[in-house]
C-alpha cells in the first residue's frame, strides 16, 4: 500500500480491520482516511492534532525546556529508520520513564529532527503509517497545516477506549469537565499526559508554584477541603444559605445585606481581638460589594440559562472539587503523584461533589460562580464566557458525562 505521490512512497503500515473501535475521534480519522487510501486526509487530521515523543525523564529533568528527539528507531517490517510519535488517544498510562513531550505537525515540517529518519505515526495500531519526511514532503505537511481549519469553541472530546466512562472515577474526572471542554482536552483521562511532562511541570509551576510531590498534596488537600476559594465568599453564601432555610424561602438580597452587616459588627464587637469601628465598617462596606457581585453574577446566570428562575448559588466548593480533579491529573503528569494517588483524589472530588451538590447544573453553577468572583471581575468576559460555552455543551450533548454519569449515584 502506498501513499498518493505528493506524499511520497510511504508505508502504510499493517492492513486495518474492517472494524476497529478507535480511542477517539482523531485515531478514527485516521483509521477511516487509511482504510480508503486517503492519504491526503490523513495529514488533515495530523495537522489538527498534538502529536506525542518519548524522552528519557533523565534528559528532561536535566535540561528543563528542552526535547530530545531519541531514540531513532529502526522498523524492520519496513526497513526504514523512523521517529515515532502519538496521538493522544494512543499514549499509555503515565510511568516514571520514560516521559512524553507534546508537539504537532506545524513544528515538525519546519525543523524535521531526524535526519533521514520516517515519521512513524501510532506504530502497531490499526491506523498506524509510516510517511518519509524530506524537505520535499515536509512542504506538503505544511501546505496541509496551513489550510487546516481554526479549532475554535468549546469541544466535548472521550476516551471511548481506555477511559472510564461511568463508576466513582469517571463522576471524578467529570467534575473537571468543565475546565476540559473548555481546553479541548480528553474529559475522561485518567491516565493523564496533558500538554506533555515539560508542559504540565510549566503549568504547575507558573499558575500554582508547585515544584514538586509535597506541594502537589498540600495544594490537593486544600483544594479537597474547599479551602481554596476565599472564606469571605463561603461566609456571605453560607449566611444567605441559613437565612433560606430559617425562612424557608427565597431570601432578598436587601434582608441578606442587613444581616450579614449585622453578623460583621457583632463579631468584630465581640472577637477574641475586637476591631475598631473604622476596620469594622471596611469589613462590612467589602462584604456588601461582594453581595453585590454575587447577585449581579446571579442574575446573568439566570438570563443565560445557567442558574433556573428563583434559585441561588449556596456555595463555591464546586470550584474547589473541580480544579482538585483536574489538579490531580496535572501532577500525574508532570510525576508529581502515582496513577493511584491520582485517582484516590480524583474520587474523593467527585464523592464531596455528590455531598454539597444535588446535580450537575447546581455543581457547574457554583463552579462558574467562584471562577468569575477570582478572575472575571464583572467584565462577563472570557473567564464566564468559556464557562458558559463549556456549561451549555455539557448539557446538551449526547455523549456528555453530565447526561449520561447520575450525580449522585454514579
Amino acid at each position: 500500500m502506498g501513499v498518493r505521490d505528493d506524499l511520497g512512497a510511504g508505508r502504510a503500515g499493517a492492513a486495518p480491520p474492517a472494524y476497529w473501535r478507535a480511542p477517539t475521534e482523531t485515531e478514527r480519522g485516521l483509521y477511516e482516511a487509511k482504510l480508503r487510501g486517503d492519504w491526503p486526509a490523513y495529514f488533515d487530521v495530523l495537522a489538527q492534532v498534538d502529536l506525542f515523543h518519548a524522552m528519557s525523564r533523565a534528559q528532561a529533568d536535566a535540561r528543563p525546556g528542552w526535547v530530545s528527539f531519541n531514540p531513532v528507531r529502526w522498523d524492520r517490517r519496513h526497513g526504514v529508520r523512523s521517529l515515532v510519535f502519538l496521538t493522544d488517544g494512543m499514549l499509555p498510562a503515565p510511568v516514571p520513564d520514560p516521559v512524553f513531550f507534546r508537539t504537532d505537525l506545524a513544528s515538525l515540517a519546519h525543523d524535521w529532527p531526524g535526519d533521514d529518519a520516517w515519521l512513524a505515526v501510532n506504530p502497531g495500531s490499526p491506523c498506524e503509517a509510516f510517511f518519509p519526511a524530506g524537505e520535499v514532503h515536509r512542504q506538503v505537511w505544511r501546505r496541509h497545516v496551513e489550510r487546516a481549519p481554526a479549532q475554535t469553541g468549546p469541544r466535548l472530546r472521550t476516551l471511548w477506549d481506555g477511559g472510564p466512562l461511568h463508576g466513582p472515577v469517571a463522576h471524578g474526572l467529570a467534575c473537571g469537565a468543565l475546565l476540559c471542554v473548555r481546553n479541548g482536552s480528553l474529559w475522561n483521562a485518567m491516565g493523564w499526559h496533558g500538554t506533555g511532562y515539560l508542559g504540565e511541570r510549566k503549568r504547575l509551576r507558573e499558575w500554582w508554584e508547585i515544584t514538586g510531590p509535597a506541594e502537589l498534596a498540600d495544594t490537593l488537600e486544600t483544594l479537597l477541603a474547599g479551602r481554596m476559594s476565599s472564606s469571605v465568599w463561603s461566609f456571605v453564601l453560607g449566611l444567605r444559605r441559613s437565612l433560606a432555610l430559617d425562612y424557608g424561602g427565597v431570601v432578598e438580597v436587601d434582608h441578606w445585606r442587613s444581616v450579614t452587616s449585622r453578623v460583621l459588627r457583632s463579631r468584630a464587637a465581640e472577637g477574641a481581638e475586637p476591631l475598631g469601628e473604622a476596620e469594622a465598617e471596611a469589613m462590612v462596606a467589602g462584604a456588601q460589594r461582594l453581595i453585590g457581585r454575587i447577585a449581579r453574577y446571579e442574575a446573568r446566570f439566570r438570563a443565560d440559562g445557567l442558574l433556573p428562575e428563583g434559585r441561588f448559588v449556596h456555595s463555591v466548593e464546586a470550584w474547589d472539587y473541580g480544579r482538585a480533579s483536574k489538579m490531580a491529573r496535572w501532577g500525574l503528569g508532570a510525576r508529581y503523584c502515582t496513577l493511584e494517588e491520582a485517582e484516590r483524589a480524583v474520587v474523593r472530588a467527585g464523592r464531596l461533589s455528590r455531598f454539597n451538590y444535588r446535580s450537575w447544573e447546581d455543581f457547574s453553577a457554583g463552579y462558574v460562580l467562584g471562577r468569575c468572583l477570582h478572575f472575571d471581575e464583572e467584565e462577563f468576559g472570557d473567564w464566564y464566557g468559556e464557562m458558559l460555552d463549556a456549561h451549555r455543551l455539557l448539557t446538551t450533548h449526547p455523549d456528555s458525562p453530565w447526561l449520561n454519569i447520575p450525580f449522585k449515584n454514579p
